[in-house]
């Protein structure tokens, strides 16, 4: 093999791990969410980009507010989820670049002369970025995750951010229960992807 992480930590990460459709009721801490952060923070982005915005959906009434806002079919198991995660991207991202890149002055301005428009496509791809990294993350703590688009996230937006955010996905997090899954489904080959030139 040519990769150096465990293969243990491979399959956990990847090869065992899928999308988790039911969960146990065992809690999701404050704290096993600081150290799925802590760890995914260093993930790349352009130009250390952190746009992604994490909103946790943890009270009743705030998940009874979400739960209209979700596809039909991913209304149970958002409901059974021990913790839900609204991931956003935050289009006013440039505001924090002066502290995260110190070195280089112009990085605000840069992308305040791209206009809101130029700022929300970046922060659209990197904070998506970021959000596959937290997906991983999750699963590095051990839990399980269910990332789900299949929402109104126009009004997800409404109701639970404002304009400066983009609503990307949710997330259910937590412990999988028994027969947590579906079939893993297929994907391509590396002849199907890679292409040299």
């Amino acid at each position: 093999m040519s990769l150096v992480l465990d293969p243990a930590a491979q399959d956990l990460l990847f090869r065992e791990a899928r999308t988790a459709n039911t969960f146990t009721d065992e809690p999701v801490t404050d704290e096993q969410l600081q150290a799925i952060y802590d760890l995914v923070k260093y993930g790349p982005t352009s130009m250390n980009q952190s746009p992604l915005r994490v909103t946790l959906v943890r009270s009743p009434e705030a998940r009874e507010r979400l739960l209209r806002h979700m596809a039909e079919g991913n209304q149970p198991k958002t409901a059974a989820a021990p913790l839900v995660a609204i991931l956003s991207a935050d289009n006013e991202f440039h505001e924090e670049l002066p502290r995260l890149f110190p070195h280089f002055e112009g990085a605000k301005g840069m992308f305040e002369g791209a206009g809101r428009e130029g700022r929300a496509a970046s922060a659209a791809l990197n904070a998506s970025l970021q959000a596959a990294y937290f997906i991983i993350g999750v699963r590095a703590a051990g839990l399980a995750a269910g990332p789900m688009t299949g929402a109104d996230l126009k009004g997800i937006r409404k109701e639970f951010l404002d304009d400066d955010h983009t609503p990307l996905m949710v997330v259910n997090i937590g412990k999988p229960a028994e027969d947590a899954w579906f079939p893993r489904s297929p994907r391509l080959d590396y002849e199907q992807v890679v292409t040299t030139v």
